[in-house]
């Protein structure tokens, strides 16, 4: 299930429906079911994807230049191997002025608190891990791409406007209910803000 803030996010930032899209690390292909349900003409890939997400890495996207009216990444930049390369196949498969819409897990800001506060809804929830929040979060920290190295290596092709900083965690194997708990901690400067989003607007040439 997509959260709902994503879908809001992501589909106020696209432009008009019938824009040629595509979606970056597409997983199961929910949102682009959502988007090709809105009229946008989705393109969904995925290293595992299987039925209508194309089983294809960033890197070998076999579609023309200037193809996409726009592109959209949830949660998967920071999985994306070799980075600055996928980043330069992303850019030349979006069109001049076309969108990217990013939304992130920032490593750098997970911390022991937030480890500790979602592996012990995770074992509330049933989802036991034996796993301690330092080890999690150097595993993590060592594992995944920041976002800074993630902007870094599409700025060149992309302008992009202020990161939006929000909660992420209950959306990490939890649900919508646990929003609420983890905004009002995060309000009282107990569990950082993980969650991440960025828009970004191809650069002519």
């Amino acid at each position: 299930m997509v959260d709902p803030t994503v879908e809001q996010f992501v589909r106020a930032r696209l432009p008009p429906p019938l824009a040629r899209v595509l979606e970056v690390g597409a997983g199961s292909g929910e949102l682009a079911r959502l988007l090709a349900g809105a009229g946008y003409d989705v393109v969904a890939i995925d290293p595992a994807g299987e039925g209508d997400v194309r089983p294809v890495a960033l890197l070998d996207v076999g579609e023309p230049r200037g193809s996409f009216d726009a592109a959209v990444a949830v949660v998967s930049l920071h999985h994306v191997e070799p980075l600055e390369p996928s980043c330069r196949r992303l850019a030349e498969v979006v069109r001049p002025a076309g969108t990217l819409v990013v939304d992130e897990f920032d490593v750098e800001r997970f911390d022991e608190a937030a480890a500790t506060w979602l592996l012990d809804r995770w074992r509330e929830s049933g989802r036991e891990r034996d796993k301690r929040p330092r080890e999690m979060v150097d595993e993590l920290h060592a594992e995944l791409h920041p976002l800074p190295a993630i902007v870094d290596a599409l700025s060149p092709w992309f302008e992009f406007g202020p990161i939006t900083r929000c909660s992420y965690l209950y959306r990490w194997h939890l649900a919508e209910g646990f929003r609420p708990d983890e905004e009002a901690l995060i309000a009282e400067g107990r569990l950082p803000e993980v969650g991440a989003r960025i828009v970004g607007t191809r650069r002519h040439g």
